[in-house]
């Protein structure tokens, strides 16, 4: 393991700190994190919960720093999400308030000479370039879309720039949620993002299963896709989502079991795998572009923006879906008649992205 750099004294320490909100956001902050150090920058990683233990096992030679969580909890119904969204606000907005007063001590400590924030609200600081990570600049919530997205779009100009992972123009992978009507100099299209590569190996599985997202909804929907699983005749590789200290492994019947598996070994295991049943989120979406997979998705109950993209997919005639409780296995066989996702031309210019760091 390689020893910490000295951080006191390294000029290009860059703060990067993804929100704790599933999966997602920690690992499409890999290739970020991979390239920061390819360019000579020292990446210095915050977040919590699982988000910051994915990433530790990521990047163990790494500085790690822990932010207050915004204590987020879930409905058990997803037509309560809104609801219970708005009851987590005094939460969220103590956690941000911490945020920025940590966030004010690092910038001295470790010297900061640039901040990346996916979707953490108070982590910027204004005598650095900070950076907001979305593809979300239009927040849906329903009813209340207008006001969610102005007060987002409020937050994003505090910032020097917002890169959303996605392309400019059409056909573009998150629609009207990453893309505006008016000219903003602060958005930045960079390229959809995603840690993994397209590798031509042989099928070893007829289907993947890769659960992520919030509890209790992760938890419900594996217990419904292992009772569906038993009609299945395939062969199946179950990935559950749930990043622990040790991975766990174990057969059962037709479908081998891994709580969680890290970034080369998923890479491998997806490229060997005919097709996936998993989660809309952007994260994943952007994955399976990249990777040229075809997939059914199974929005979480009560995401809009998961709502949104799944039924935007369906009508391009790239991936079906259904809703959670509607699902049954025979459903997969609806797979065959989409095309799949498939990989964007552009490559993101992480040269021309980090130089706003370098004051260029």
């Amino acid at each position: 393991m390689r020893k910490h750099r000295n951080l006191k004294i390294q000029q290009k320490n860059i703060l990067v700190a993804p929100l704790n909100w599933g999966l997602g956001h920690a690992t499409r902050c890999i290739p970020i994190i991979q390239n920061l150090e390819n360019l000579g920058f020292t990446p210095i990683i915050t977040s919590d919960g699982e988000a910051l233990q994915l990433l530790k096992l990521e990047f163990p030679h790494l500085k790690f720093l822990e932010l207050p969580s915004y204590t987020i909890t879930y409905p058990k119904k997803g037509k309560n999400f809104r609801w219970k969204m708005l009851q987590n606000i005094p939460n969220m907005l103590f956690a941000i308030r911490n945020e920025r007063k940590l966030v004010q001590k690092w910038m001295e400590e470790f010297q900061l000479c640039g901040i990346i924030s996916d979707n953490r609200l108070g982590v910027y600081n204004k005598n650095v370039p900070s950076v907001f990570m979305t593809h979300q600049v239009n927040v849906l919530t329903g009813s209340t879309t207008y006001f969610s997205t102005k007060i987002h779009q409020r937050i994003i100009q505090k910032f020097a720039e917002c890169w959303i992972p996605d392309v400019a123009g059409k056909p573009n992978l998150s629609g009207k949620l990453g893309h505006v009507d008016h000219q903003d100099s602060k958005l930045k299209h960079i390229g959809p993002l995603s840690r993994f590569r397209k590798i031509d190996l042989e099928i070893k599985y007829d289907l993947m299963v890769l659960l992520s997202g919030p509890e209790p909804q992760r938890t419900f929907l594996e217990e419904k896709l292992i009772s569906e699983l038993k009609n299945y005749s395939g062969k199946v590789v179950f990935i559950k989502g749930k990043v622990e200290v040790k991975q766990e492994v174990h057969q059962c019947e037709n479908i081998l079991f891994y709580n969680f598996m890290q970034s080369s070994e998923l890479e491998k295991t997806i490229n060997e795998s005919e097709f996936i049943l998993c989660r809309s989120g952007y994260t994943t979406v952007m994955d399976l572009a990249k990777l040229g997979k075809k997939a059914f998705f199974i929005p979480t109950p009560g995401q809009f923006e998961q709502e949104y993209l799944v039924d935007k997919f369906q009508k391009e005639g790239l991936v079906p879906f259904c809703k959670q409780e509607d699902f049954s296995i025979e459903k997969l066989e609806e797979v065959q008649n989409y095309k799949g996702l498939s990989h964007f031309e552009q490559e993101v210019n992480w040269h021309e992205l980090f130089s706003l760091f370098d004051g260029k």
